[in-house]
C-alpha cells in the first residue's frame, strides 16, 4: 500500500471514527438504542486505534505490543470478571487510567521538545497534565470509596477547603510560570506532584451520596485532558473524542446537580453525608411497622398495580435478577409492574438502568422520576428496595435537612408502601428517612436478594394452595 493510500485510509477511519463517536453518544441516551451505541462507539474505536497504528511516525511496533499485552491482560478481566454491580468501580477506573495516559503522554511531549515548544501548545500541555493527574489520583480515590476500601463519607478537617483551593492555586501558578518559561524543568516535578495530590485531596471530603456527580465529572475532566492532548499532537479525532468526553460528562454533572438541588461548589465543598447525629437520636425512638416475606408477597397478590424503587441496596445485594423474577410472577398474576428510576439512585448516572437491563427487565417498565411519579397515587404498592435519599419526604418540607428541596420519588404517595432495608440506618445523606414512621409504611428488614426471594417463594406456595 503507498504512502498516499495510507494517509487517505488515515483521515478517512478519523473521519468515520468522530461520526460513530458522535452517533455513539446520541444512541447512548436512550436504553432502546444504547447496545447499538456500545457498538457504534467500539467500531469507532477500533478505526481510530488502526489508524494510528498506521502513522509513519512510529518507528518500532515492539513497545506498541508490549503495551497492547499488559492493557489487555488487565482491561479483559476487568471486563469478563467484575460484576455488573461494580459498574461504577470500573468506571472509575477507567477514568483514572484514561487520566494517566493523557497526563503521561503530556509528560514525554514536555520533557522531548523543550525548550522549543510555542506558548499555544505549553498551554494544551498544561491543561492537559493538570487534569490528567488530577483525574488520576481523584478516580482512584472515588473507586476506594466505591469499594469501600475508603471510608465513604466525608474526611474533613478545618480550613480543609482553604488548603485545597491554595493548593490548587500555586499548581496554577507554576503552570503558567512554565507556559512563560518551557525550560524551568525542575519545577515540572513540583507541579506534577502538587496535581497528584490535589486529586486526593478533592475527594476525601465528597460522601458516597455524591458519587454520580463526582463520576461524571471526574469524566469531564478525563475527557478535557484529552482533547488537550489532541492539541499537542495535532490530532483531530482526539480533539473531536475528548470534546464529545468533556462536555458531556460536564452536562451529566449539571444534571446530577439538578436532580439532587444541589450546586457544583456545595457537591464539592459541602462535605455532604455527614451523619445528623441529634436527628438521628430523636427519631429512632419512633415506632415502625415491618412485616413478614408471606405478608409482603400476600399485600403485593391483592394490588392491581406495583411500582418498584431500586436504589443502591439492590445493587449491593446483586438482587436485580430476583426482582425480575418477582416482577415476572406478579405480572403473570395480573398485576402491573412499574419502575421508578431516580437519576442519582445508585452510585453512578444509570447506574439502575444497567442493573436492571442487565437482568433483562423490559425497557419500557423503567420510568424517569419526571415520568413517574404523577402515578404514584394511584399505585396499590410502592416497593422501595435498597432506595434511601431519594425517597425522602423531608425533602419537601423540612428547610433544615440537608436534602431539603431536592427532586424525589414519590412513593409516600402510593396507597401502600414497602420497604426492603437492611436495617434503620441512615443513607448516604446521614439524615433518618421519615418515610419509614408512616403508618402506610411496611419495613421488611433483611437482605434485598434472599428477602425478594422469600416473597417470590410465598407466592408460588399461595399460587399452589
Amino acid at each position: 500500500m503507498s504512502e498516499q493510500l495510507i494517509q487517505y485510509f488515515i483521515q478517512f477511519s478519523y473521519f468515520a471514527a468522530a461520526i460513530l463517536f458522535v452517533l455513539s453518544l446520541k444512541w447512548l441516551s436512550a436504553p432502546t438504542t444504547a447496545r447499538r451505541g456500545v457498538k457504534a462507539g467500539e467500531i469507532g474505536m477500533l478505526l481510530a486505534i488502526v489508524a494510528a497504528l498506521l502513522h509513519h511516525e512510529i518507528v518500532s511496533y515492539q513497545w506498541i505490543l508490549v503495551a497492547l499485552v499488559l492493557g489487555s491482560l488487565i482491561g479483559v478481566p476487568m471486563a469478563v470478571f467484575m460484576p455488573m454491580t461494580a459498574v461504577p468501580q470500573r468506571t472509575a477506573l477507567s477514568h483514572a487510567f484514561g487520566a494517566i495516559a493523557a497526563a503521561l503522554v503530556g509528560t514525554a511531549e514536555y520533557y522531548l521538545k523543550t525548550p522549543h515548544l510555542d506558548t499555544f501548545t505549553m498551554v494544551a500541555l498544561i491543561l492537559e497534565m493538570l487534569l490528567g493527574f488530577l483525574t488520576f489520583t481523584g478516580s482512584l480515590m472515588a473507586f476506594g470509596k466505591l469499594q469501600d476500601l475508603l471510608p465513604t463519607r466525608p474526611l474533613t478537617y478545618r480550613g480543609q477547603n482553604f488548603v485545597n483551593l491554595t493548593l490548587l492555586a500555586v499548581a496554577v501558578l507554576i503552570g503558567v510560570y512554565l507556559i512563560a518559561n518551557p525550560g524551568a524543568t525542575h519545577l515540572f516535578p513540583v507541579f506534577a506532584g502538587l496535581c497528584l495530590l490535589f486529586g486526593v485531596l478533592l475527594i476525601l471530603p465528597i460522601g458516597g451520596a455524591d458519587m454520580p456527580t463526582v463520576i461524571a465529572l471526574l469524566n469531564s475532566y478525563a475527557g478535557l485532558a484529552s482533547a488537550a492532548m489532541g492539541f499537542v499532537l495535532d490530532n483531530k479525532l482526539l480533539i473531536i473524542a475528548g470534546a464529545l468526553d468533556g462536555t458531556s460528562g460536564f452536562f451529566l454533572s449539571i444534571i446530577m446537580c439538578k436532580a439532587m438541588n444541589r450546586s457544583f461548589t456545595n457537591v464539592l465543598f459541602g462535605a455532604f453525608g455527614q451523619v445528623q447525629v441529634s436527628s438521628t437520636a430523636v427519631v429512632e425512638e419512633r415506632p415502625v411497622k415491618s412485616a413478614t416475606p408471606s405478608e409482603a408477597a400476600t399485600i403485593l397478590e391483592a394490588a392491581s398495580s406495583v411500582i418498584i424503587v431500586p436504589g443502591y441496596g439492590m445493587a449491593v445485594a446483586q438482587a436485580q435478577h430476583k426482582v425480575r423474577e418477582l416482577y415476572e410472577t406478579l405480572s403473570k398474576r395480573g398485576v402491573e409492574v412499574r419502575f421508578a428510576i431516580h437519576p442519582v439512585a445508585g452510585r453512578m448516572p444509570g447506574h439502575m438502568n444497567v442493573l436492571l437491563a442487565e437482568a433483562e427487565i423490559p425497557y419500557d417498565k423503567l420510568s424517569e422520576m419526571d415520568e413517574i411519579n404523577g402515578d404514584f397515587p394511584y399505585a396499590d404498592v410502592a416497593l422501595v428496595i435498597g432506595a434511601n435519599d431519594v425517597t425522602n419526604p423531608a425533602a419537601r418540607h423540612d428547610q433544615a435537612s440537608p436534602i431539603y428541596g431536592m427532586p424525589i420519588l414519590d412513593v409516600d404517595k402510593a396507597k401502600t408502601v414497602m420497604v426492603i432495608k437492611r436495617s434503620m440506618n441512615p443513607g448516604f445523606a446521614g439524615i433518618e428517612n421519615e418515610l419509614y414512621y408512616m403508618d402506610k409504611t411496611l419495613m421488611l428488614f433483611g437482605d434485598a436478594k434472599g428477602f425478594v426471594g422469600e416473597i417470590i417463594r410465598s407466592l408460588s406456595n399461595n399460587a399452589r394452595g
